[in-house]
Order: C-alpha cells, then structure tokens, then sequence
C-alpha cells in the first residue's frame, strides 16, 4: 500500500508539472498564425513510411539502422512502460500478462530491443564524445547543446540498463513461473541462481524504481530539450506539407488584393472589409503559422539540413539547424512576455536582423536540399521565403541586384534595363539561312 501511495503521488506531481509545461508551450502556439490540414489519408501514408518505417533516416545505412533500433524499441518498451504505470497504481504485478501469448511476443521483442538500444546508445554517446562528426558542430551548436544531448543520451542509456536488471532479476527470482519471455535476460539471470529470493526482489525493485522515476524525470526534461522530438517528430511527419518541395505557398493578402485589383466591384462587400490588416512575410514569431513553430519544437537539431545545404557547403552562414534553432530561441525568449503584455507587445527586437541575419535569408537558393534530407520532414525553405517577403515587401531592403530587378520589371515591364521597343535590337541585322530551318 505504501508502495502504492508514494507511486501515486510520483505520478500526479510528473503529470501536473509536464500539464504546466504544455499549457505554456500551447499559449506559445496561439500566438502563431493558422495553417490548414488536410488529406489525412495521404498524411498517414507519409508518417509510416517516413516515422516508422524510418525510410529518411536509412540514407545513412549504418547510423541509420542504430536510430532505427531505438525508435522501434522506444515502441515495443512502451508495452512494458503502461504495464508498470498500472501496476504502481494498483499494486498488481505484471497486469497485462492476461494477454497471454502475445504478452510473450512483446515482452521478448523488447527484452531483445533493450539490448539493441543500449548498444545503439554507447555508439551515439561515443561518437559525439570522441568522434569529430562536422555536421555535429556550427555556431548554433553551442555547449550547452551538446551538454544537453549528452544528458538525454546518458539518461537514455541507464534507462535501458535499469530495464535489463529488472528483466534479469525477475527471469532470475522467476525461472519456471514468471510471467513473459526474456530471451537474453534469462542467460544473464544465470548469474544470479544462488542469490536469495529476498535480494532478487530488492534488487529487482530498486531497478524497477529507478526505471520508472527516470521515465518520469525524462519526460518533464524533453520539452525544454532538443530531444523534445521524441514526442514531436512523428506528429510533425503527420503534418508535414504534402505540397512538391519546389513549390512556394502564395501569400494569401497579396493573393486578395490582386483578386480586388481585378475585380473593384468586391472590394467594399463584408468579406472583404472584414479582412485584418497583416504584415507582409514574416519578421518575428507573431507572423509564423504554427507548422512553422512546431518545425522548431520538432527539430532533432541532427544538421543533416545544414551538411547538405550548397550556401553553407560553400562558406556562407546560412544553417537552416539554425535558423529552426532561433525559431524556438526567439519564442522562448518573447513568448511568455507576449502571453502576459499581449500579442502586441515589443520587447523591439525580433527574428529578423536580432536572430537572423539579412546576409542568412539571402544565402539561400531555395533548393530544398534541407528539407529533401530532414528525417522528420521540416520544411525550411518556406519559412525563409517568407523571411525574405518581410524585407522586400516591408522594408525594401533586397539586395541592390535585385532591387535592379524590381525597378526594370517596374519600368519596363521586363528584368532587362530597356524598354521594350528595342528589346529586338540583337536580331535586327541577322539573316536566316532558310536551308536549315
């Protein structure tokens, strides 16, 4: 019973800190501007084969297969997860082996799983301490982001060694009528055959706690951390924009006023007046659609994005990492003033020019690399597109190459710098060899 209580309480005060932490983040979200979805059905095609059928992450054939390893026994360890939540509320033990042989099928997938993620582990943790990997790096990735996954991996790693002791001290205190199959537990447990049953146990419970207090622990440390996308990155592939990567969204109030401009007639009816007035582009978090914040929450920050992006490759400072990464920085650091002031509160800085710099936004070619290579589907591109509409339509503040541009198409009805009366000039003294047409 006392087991019970202090399990209950663990419980209720995890539950009530992670429901605040999710309160804040939702008031963060009505912040943003709306983005519609739709065509559930292909949605759902899109988050199997890209979240569990982990297709993107396969590009990397070996690293790929150990993430892999992780996310589908995250799945299967689950099971085990809502078992043990239940058992601490109503003291039963092992509650769900009712299920009979698939309750075997389960428990020995992720008694096998435990393994394979505790070995995939060891070779992230590695590789981050003694491996320089370049994509690891940039001067988004500050120490405290790699003190950050470091942690999270660490927890991760005696996650799964508390596991396997409960599995092996209960194969061990269980031989003949434990309740589910371990596999490779049950050799470990060999160890153990002469140990008392009283020090099984207490074993065993000391694993069991340290298991479930630590998923409980973890799941209030992921939303202010880059493994927030452990619950984010399979509702993000869901939402993910289904459109061709090639393709850029029109602004939908340059969209009406032109639909005015060729029809006057509409321009005093309800629909139209009843429009707000809104900012051209993006320039801070406000302008966002939430898809767009919920790209930064989801961001894994692996710099798969930025490795293969050409403007980066060749020395310029656009990281699209980074630019997902200032999303989720500039609203950490005005949203709760914006909650508390007001949506139109200014704290005069913003995501343009105080986050991202106008030299970024222009380094981009818009050639989707970055979001062809993100294992969870964030679209870049779009978001800087919009970064780039705020400068041009708003402070007309284009290069001068492109300003050229604008002034031409202007003037002349063309990006050329003449008019269009001697736009044929280059062809007035050629001849055509009739022969060869």
């Amino acid at each position: 019973m006392t087991k019970q209580i202090i399990f209950s309480f663990t419980l209720l005060l995890t539950l009530g800190v992670f429901a605040y932490t999710i309160n804040r983040i939702v008031s963060f979200f009505k912040l943003t501007r709306p983005f519609p979805i739709k065509d559930f059905g292909k949605r759902f095609w899109v988050m199997f084969d890209v979240a569990f059928l982990q297709s993107k992450i396969f590009r990397k054939p070996g690293i790929g297969l150990l993430h892999a390893f992780v996310f589908w026994g995250f799945c299967v360890i689950l099971f085990g997860s809502i078992e043990m939540v239940i058992d601490g509320i109503t003291g039963s033990e092992r509650c769900l082996s009712g299920f009979g042989w698939l309750y075997d099928f389960i428990i020995a997938s992720g008694d096998i799983y435990v393994y394979l993620v505790a070995l995939s582990i060891v070779v992230f943790l590695s590789r981050r301490l003694f491996m320089h990997i370049k994509r690891f790096t940039g001067i988004e990735m500050e120490h405290k982001s790699h003190m950050d996954a470091n942690i999270a991996l660490t927890i991760i790693l005696v996650l799964m060694l508390s596991l396997i002791g409960m599995n092996t001290f209960y194969s061990a205190a269980h031989p003949d009528d434990g309740a589910g199959v371990y596999p490779l537990s049950q050799f470990l447990a060999l160890n153990f055959a002469n140990m008392s049953m009283d020090s099984l146990n207490l074993f065993y419970e000391i694993c069991w706690w340290t298991h479930i207090l630590l998923i409980f622990l973890f799941a209030n440390i992921l939303p202010y951390s880059k493994h927030f996308h452990v619950f984010m990155s399979v509702p993000n592939v869901f939402l993910s924009r289904l459109d061709p990567l090639g393709k850029l969204p029109n602004m939908e109030n340059v969209t009406r006023e032109v639909k005015l401009m060729l029809n006057p007639d509409t321009a005093f009816t309800a629909d139209a007046s009843a429009q707000p007035i809104s900012r051209f582009g993006v320039k801070d978090v406000e302008d966002v659609t939430w898809k767009n914040y919920f790209d930064s929450l989801s961001c894994t920050e692996c710099g798969r994005c930025t490795s293969v992006c050409p403007a980066n490759t060749t020395g310029k400072k656009l990281s699209p990492r980074k630019v997902m990464m200032n999303l989720r920085a500039r609203m950490k650091e005005v949203g709760p003033l914006k909650v508390k002031n007001g949506k139109d509160f200014s704290d005069n800085r913003s995501l343009v020019k105080d986050w991202i710099s106008e030299e970024e936004i222009w380094a981009c070619t818009t050639c989707n690399a970055c979001a062809q290579e993100c294992p969870i589907n964030i679209n870049h591109p779009t978001l800087i597109v919009d970064l780039r509409r705020y400068l041009v339509m708003e402070e007309a503040a284009a290069p001068a190459e492109l300003n050229a541009i604008f002034t031409n198409i202007e003037n002349n009805g063309a990006p050329w710098q003449f008019s269009s009366e001697d736009r044929m000039l280059w062809a007035k003294d050629l001849t055509i060899n009739q022969e060869t047409v």
